[in-house]
């Protein structure tokens, strides 16, 4: 039980850093418009490399990857700080993973609406699965944008992915599974209009 408010804590405060929409901070502040109402509408990178160019989007990016490797940061130093066991501090990891997720994809400054979740995830993946299990989701994610064409198609599968490393790396801990097998669903289910249009044959490749 009293692991139970660290972890908490930890999941607040990863929310609250995920929730910061720095895609429409960055393009509102240098470049006067509303990312919102660009392109798909979305604030993450894709669109905002389509509606601000490279420099502007990939500054998005790193944001945005920031606040998920701050967040997984923030909830190991909980963890060591209170002194949690190897089960708890597992625990605390995934809170962070979910919480830095659904705080960008669920953004209470924007009405609880906000981006897709991939860069945020990614980031914060480096402390919940550490270097290897993150670069794995990245291959999967870059090797299938560079068959499909289609960065909807990657971000989807490494989505989908998250949950069976997940059972890699938290073999027997069954709370901080199932924390990830949340996060990757949220980020997959985030990508819903994208999978319609997919099917529709309307989804825009990569470069147009």
């Amino acid at each position: 039980m009293q692991h139970v408010v660290p972890i908490m804590a930890v999941f607040v405060i990863a929310f609250l850093l995920g929730s910061v929409p720095w895609g429409l901070v960055i393009s509102k502040v240098f470049y006067h418009k509303d990312l919102r109402d660009e392109g798909s509408g979305n604030i993450g990178t894709t669109n905002a490399i389509r509606s601000m160019g490279k420099v502007g989007g990939y500054a998005v990016f790193v944001l945005d990857f920031g606040k998920g490797v701050v967040s997984g940061l923030i909830g190991l130093w909980v963890a060591q700080a209170c002194g949690l066991d190897d089960a708890a501090r597992g625990i605390a990891l995934c809170a962070a993973f979910l919480g830095c997720t659904w705080g960008h994809i669920f953004s209470p400054w924007l009405k609880f609406k906000g981006g897709k979740g991939i860069a945020v995830a990614v980031g914060c993946l480096f402390v919940t699965f550490g270097p290897v299990g993150a670069l794995l989701e990245l291959a999967i994610f870059i090797v299938l944008v560079a068959l499909t064409k289609y960065v909807s198609v990657g971000s989807m599968a490494a989505a989908l992915a998250c949950p069976f490393f997940a059972l890699y790396f938290y073999w027997g801990n069954w709370v901080a599974w199932l924390l990830c097998a949340i996060t990757g669903l949220t980020v997959f289910w985030a990508h819903r209009a994208n999978l319609a249009r997919l099917r529709s044959g309307e989804e825009r490749r990569l470069g147009h």
